[in-house]
């Protein structure tokens, strides 16, 4: 088993001991050093975002102070949620190492499905469905925000 995904399957098999949150684990690597590890701690912090790729990613940046981790990959023992995927876009991390899978984390209660049904359904549809109602308005007012960024010339992009 490689060394990496050993983590965080280890990681995410001491949170069926604990229950602080689901079985899941991962670890951000780079330069062949772990910089971030994290386990799921969505119950014990109340905290729906506390996934195991965001702990790691957030831990990970921490310790290089930066929110780019380009040159980094990361090892998760589960193909990552909606949520995480976009962590791991926004970090920068080119590539991931996974377990599990979508199917598997289904079958075992995970409703990651409903969010990727939802982003499916209204790729097709700008209809809204049952899980969330998204209504665009007052656009006119803070697209203003947006057009004051364009103009800085000191702007950060993160």
């Amino acid at each position: 088993m490689n060394e990496y995904m050993k983590i965080a399957k280890d990681l995410a098999d001491d949170n069926l001991k604990t229950n602080v949150g689901g079985p899941f684990g991962a670890c951000v690597v780079k330069d062949d050093k772990i910089i971030g590890k994290g386990s799921n701690h969505v119950i014990s912090n109340n905290d729906p975002t506390a996934h195991a790729e965001i702990t790691a990613i957030r831990e990970a940046c921490k310790k290089i102070n930066s929110y780019d981790l380009s040159g980094c990959e990361l090892y998760t023992s589960c193909y990552p949620c909606p949520m995480c995927l976009s962590a791991i876009i926004w970090a920068n991390i080119k590539k991931v190492y996974y377990g599990n899978t979508r199917e598997d984390a289904k079958m075992i209660g995970f409703r990651d499905d409903d969010i990727y049904n939802y982003i499916k359904r209204n790729e097709e549809s700008s209809k809204t469905n049952e899980l969330i109602e998204l209504k665009n308005i007052d656009r006119e007012e803070t697209i203003k925000s947006f057009e004051d960024f364009m103009k800085k010339e000191d702007k950060n992009m993160y």
